[in-house]
C-alpha cells in the first residue's frame, strides 16, 4: 500500500480561496487602461516588455489585457462573465464614463453597451454588455439567489415573465441581440411583431405598456443597426401613445424616455 497522501485531501482546501482572472487580447494595453479607469477601474499593473500587458481591478472584480498589435476588434470572439449583486448602479457608473469619453453613450460600433433586462435565458435576471475598444464581451449579471439549474437535456432554463406573443417577442429579441449580438434578427423578430400588433393581424391584447416597451427596444436597436430614419418613426409611435395609456402612463413614460435618450445620444 502506498503512503503517498491523498491528492484530493488537500483539493478542496486549496481551491476555496482561488479567484479566477480573464486575460482578453487587444492592441493596445495603455488604451484599454485609459477606457476601464474613466468606467471606475483602477490600473494596478501595466508592463511593455518584454510584453505589453496590464491590469485593471475593482471591488472583486479584476480584467487582464495582453497586447497584440496586429489584434483586429472586429473579428473578436473573447469574452469574460462578471458576476454582480446589482447591475444597476454598475450600469450607471459605467455610461457617467462612457459620456464623459466619448461624450456619449456608445450603442454601436465598438466600443459599446446595452442596458441591463431581464433575460429569459438567464433565469429571467437583469444583465447588460459592455464591447470593449478592443471587441471582448464583457457579460454583466446580478447574482442568482439560488442556484440556476439546467432544463432538460442540458438546455438553457426559459424564464418568462408571461404575457402575450408581444412580450415573449421582446423576450427573444433580448437575448438574440444582446446575448448572441445579432442585432439585425432581433429588429426583424420584434419588428415582425410590433407591426402585427399594431395593425390588427394578430390577436394581441397585452395593453400599451406592453406596445411601449417593445417600441422602446425597437427604437435601440434601428439606432444599434445605424437606421436613424427607422429609430424615429418608432419613436413617434411610441410618442403617440403617451396620454392614451391610463393605468400603464408610467411604462410608457418611462419607454419614451429611456428610447428618447437613445436617440439622443445616436
Amino acid at each position: 500500500m502506498s503512503d503517498a497522501p491523498d491528492p484530493a485531501d488537500g483539493f478542496a482546501a486549496a481551491v476555496a480561496g482561488a479567484h479566477m482572472v480573464p486575460l482578453l487580447p487587444c492592441a493596445d494595453v495603455d488604451e484599454m487602461a485609459e477606457f476601464w479607469t474613466a468606467l471606475g477601474l483602477e490600473r494596478t499593473y501595466r508592463q511593455l516588455r518584454p510584453n505589453p500587458y496590464v491590469a485593471l481591478s475593482v471591488g472583486g472584480v479584476d480584467l487582464h489585457y495582453y497586447g497584440m498589435p496586429t489584434w483586429d476588434p472586429e473579428a473578436s470572439h473573447s469574452t469574460c462573465a462578471v458576476v454582480v449583486a446589482d447591475t444597476g448602479p454598475v450600469h450607471a457608473r459605467f455610461t457617467q464614463g462612457l459620456r464623459a469619453l466619448y461624450g456619449s453613450v456608445p450603442v454601436s460600433g465598438t466600443p459599446r453597451i446595452t442596458r441591463p433586462r431581464r433575460r429569459a435565458n438567464n433565469g429571467a435576471l437583469s444583465g447588460f454588455s459592455l464591447v470593449d475598444p478592443a471587441g471582448n464581451w464583457v457579460r454583466f449579471s446580478r447574482a442568482p439567489d439560488a442556484p440556476v439549474v439546467g432544463g432538460p437535456g442540458d438546455s438553457t432554463t426559459w424564464t418568462s415573465d408571461g404575457g402575450g406573443s408581444l412580450a415573449r417577442a421582446v423576450e427573444n429579441a433580448v437575448v438574440v441581440a444582446d446575448s448572441h449580438g445579432d442585432v439585425a434578427q432581433a429588429r426583424k423578430v420584434l419588428g415582425g411583431a410590433v407591426r402585427r400588433a399594431t395593425t390588427g393581424t394578430a390577436s394581441v391584447d397585452e395593453g400599451p405598456g406592453v406596445l411601449a416597451t417593445a417600441l422602446a427596444y425597437l427604437v435601440e436597436l434601428h439606432v444599434r443597426l445605424g437606421d436613424d430614419a427607422a429609430a424615429r418613426t418608432a419613436l413617434d409611435d411610441l410618442r403617440r401613445l403617451a396620454g392614451t395609456s391610463g393605468a400603464d402612463d408610467d411604462v410608457v413614460a418611462s419607454a419614451l424616455a429611456e428610447a428618447t435618450e437613445v436617440v439622443g445620444e445616436a
